[in-house]
C-alpha cells in the first residue's frame, strides 16, 4: 500500500474527501517527524513508538575496490511495534 491508497482508505474510512483525508495524514507525519527530530518520542499506544537513535562511527568498505572508508556517524529513526501491533500482525488475540 502506498501514500495514495492509505489516504483513500482513510478517507472512506472517516467519510472525508481524499483532500481532507491528505492533509490529516500529512499533519500527523509531520508531527511525528518534528517530535522525533527534537530528539522526543512519540507513542501511539497499541501500534507503536517513534524514536531516535545514534549510530557511531565506523569503518567500512567500498565493496567495488575494497578500499577501507570510514562512515561518519548519523542520527537514525527506530520503530518499535507495539504489543497489539504485533500480535494482529501475528493473528493472536
Amino acid at each position: 500500500m502506498n501514500k495514495a491508497e492509505l489516504i483513500a482508505v482513510i478517507a472512506e474510512e472517516s467519510e472525508l474527501s481524499k483532500a481532507k483525508a491528505e492533509l490529516a495524514f500529512n499533519s500527523v507525519m509531520d508531527t511525528i517527524k518534528k517530535a522525533v527530530t527534537k530528539g522526543d518520542n512519540v507513542q501511539l499506544i497499541g501500534f507503536g513508538t517513534f524514536s531516535s537513535g545514534k549510530r557511531a562511527a565506523r569503518m567500512g568498505r567500498n565493496p567495488k575496490t575494497g578500499e577501507a572508508i570510514k562512515i561518519a556517524a548519523a542520527k537514525t529513526v527506530k520503530f518499535t511495534a507495539g504489543k497489539a501491533f504485533k500480535d494482529t500482525v501475528n493473528k493472536r488475540k
